[in-house]
């Protein structure tokens, strides 16, 4: 059976805050923007209620985002992708057990989120977007009203500290790197490594007299990084920013990067943040047969062993949390007549359980890797709200020596404002 992806699993849109968004009489037969709501509880856990509203109105979030709202469609969709009703409310039921365990653990262990720090990345993702109509958009796009999608940031942050109360040190085999760095290797082909300075966009005089200087062999280019960019973060380190296989660079910065060979250096490259020189300072060419880490990058095998490290803690996180489930005191109660997203399947053909849909395969557990899916790249969803690793920082958080990446504008550190896009 194929795991559900669900819209926003995270908080899902309950009747609660159904009540909160100004809807009276919220109770049994209610209807709330245009579902039937039927009251009575869908599952307990440790003996606190998930009302059977929750799932309802969670189930009709997945319906509009995927543009299922007719009864046709919807039936079409489940019977090709190997769902029911049935299975549908219970892997929604899941979630949102797992959502109410990670809330009732971090209580006991007095793991708690300040509001200020909510705060905090509601507004770095709110500044990315230039009115506060624009904002909201965004959230409706994401089927989030600002409340529930604090309470994402907030649960998503409470089930990354608990996943550090449990995680281990352990590094991660030589054998599973080795295995890593045989399967990304292909992918790391032609990356380029460079390094940059950075001008204000009004100082074009001083730029080319520093280009042709560097042209000529009277100024060395880390030298003049050190003395010239405005981007003091890599300038400390002759202007290197690093490969460009490992972070992303704003649109100019690539595509001239693209067009230089190993120790060349490029023209005046102008970009939204200032006046670049730019010089390529390595290539990296795939080994037809990678028998040792050694033949990579040391960066190329430092992402590799983070991106173990932190599936690793995840994995161990999955378990830790299903072991507590199974301790849990979790009663699912019987699927009750008359909700809303019921369909009889026996009118549908059953396609193969196998039927490509790129809406499945994602699972539903909430928290189980340090946040939930989101909805659309460009609204705010539970991944920008709480990242693994780094809440609501794309983790792409500016550190030093990141002046020309993208993503990079959440937080900037100083002398980190070279060409984040």
């Amino acid at each position: 059976m194929k795991k559900l992806s669900v819209a926003k699993s995270v908080c899902a849109a309950s009747l609660a805050l159904a009540c909160a968004w100004g809807i009276v009489g919220c109770g049994g037969g209610t209807t709330v923007n245009g579902v039937k709501l039927t009251g009575g509880t869908a599952a307990t856990v440790n003996g606190t209620e998930i009302p059977e509203d929750d799932v309802t109105l969670e189930v009709q979030a997945i319906r509009e985002r995927m543009g299922l709202t007719d009864e046709q469609a919807w039936g079409e969709w489940m019977a090709q992708n190997g769902f029911t009703p049935e299975t549908v409310r219970e892997q929604v039921i899941d979630g949102l057990v797992n959502e109410e365990l990670i809330r009732q653990i971090t209580k006991e262990q007095e793991i708690t989120v300040d509001a200020a720090e909510i705060d905090g990345y509601v507004d770095s993702m709110r500044s990315r977007y230039e009115s506060d109509e624009q904002w909201q958009d965004a959230l409706e796009q994401a089927g989030l009203t600002e409340e529930e999608y604090r309470e994402n940031i907030e649960l998503s942050l409470l089930s990354n500290r608990l996943m550090e109360t449990v995680a281990t040190d352990d590094e991660p085999a030589a054998e599973d790197m080795l295995t890593y760095a045989q399967m990304f290797a292909s992918s790391y082909n032609g990356a380029k490594r460079s390094s940059h300075i950075l001008f204000d966009s009004g100082d074009e005089a001083t730029a080319q007299e520093v280009l042709e200087k560097i042209n000529a062999g009277q100024l060395d280019f880390a030298e003049a990084a050190k003395q010239y960019s405005k981007d003091t973060g890599s300038a400390a380190n002759g202007g290197d920013v690093g490969w460009d296989k490992l972070t992303t660079f704003v649109d100019e910065y690539q595509t001239a990067l693209n067009d230089l060979d190993n120790g060349a250096v490029s023209g005046l490259v102008p970009s939204q943040f200032g006046i670049h020189i730019i010089k390529c300072t390595d290539v990296f060419t795939a080994p037809s047969e990678v028998t040792s880490t050694d033949q990579l990058p040391e960066e190329f095998v430092t992402s590799i062993r983070t991106m173990l490290s932190q599936s690793q803690s995840s994995q161990g996180y999955t378990t830790w949390l299903t072991e507590q489930r199974e301790a849990a005191d979790v009663v699912v109660n019987p699927m009750p007549e008359g909700l809303p997203y019921y369909v009889d399947m026996t009118q549908f053909e059953t396609a193969d359980e196998g039927a490509d849909n790129p809406d499945t395969g994602t699972g539903t557990e909430a928290g189980t890797e340090g946040g939930t899916e989101g909805v659309t790249p460009e609204a705010p969803t539970e991944g920008d709200a709480a990242p693994e690793g780094d809440a609501a920082d794309d983790g792409a958080a500016a550190g030093e020596g990141d002046a020309a990446k993208e993503g990079a504008a959440d937080q900037p550190a100083e002398g980190t404002q070279g060409a984040q896009q």
